[in-house]
């Protein structure tokens, strides 16, 4: 009887062979979701060949310009964020243009960790994530590349 041997095995990363880079993106003008969607998959890793869905094998991103962030439509308007506080009753509100103009760099978060994993390594992934609503970032040492997210699909 012969045994069966693979000629090309499935190689998956160990967090030591994870080679992580630095990426700068700039968010005036971009779309939120179009700029979000983009920004989840480099920090989860999909845009790499090894690949591997247990580990944190993303890069790093450091979003600048939040404040610049655009919706499509009416959303300015009408999309709302929903918190609890925890009491009875305490269900609370807030429309997007509100959060814009008093944290604009939640809008980008929430978006981003939306469409994470919801598991530790979600949770993991986006402290990948870093949001500034100015030019100035605090990254400067790590000296990030910055990338045009036109060019990824």
């Amino acid at each position: 009887m012969v045994k069966y041997k693979d000629k090309y095995p499935t190689l998956s990363a160990k967090s030591s062979d994870v080679k992580k880079q630095w990426i700068l993106v700039d968010a005036d003008g971009a779309l939120l979701g179009r700029m979000a969607s983009k920004i989840a998959r480099i920090i989860r890793g999909k845009h790499k060949t090894n690949f591997t869905p247990h580990i944190d094998c993303g890069d790093n991103v450091v979003v600048i310009n939040a404040e610049k962030i655009k919706l499509s439509g009416n959303k300015l308007n009408q999309k709302e964020y929903i918190r609890h506080t925890g009491y009875p009753g305490g269900q609370r509100v807030t429309v997007a243009k509100d959060l814009l103009a008093k944290h604009p760099t939640r809008l980008i978060e929430k978006a981003v960790k939306g469409m994470l994993p919801k598991n530790k390594l979600g949770r993991l992934i986006n402290k990948n994530l870093y949001v500034y609503a100015g030019e100035n970032h605090d990254q400067t040492a790590q000296k990030p590349k910055l990338i045009n997210l036109d060019d990824i699909k």
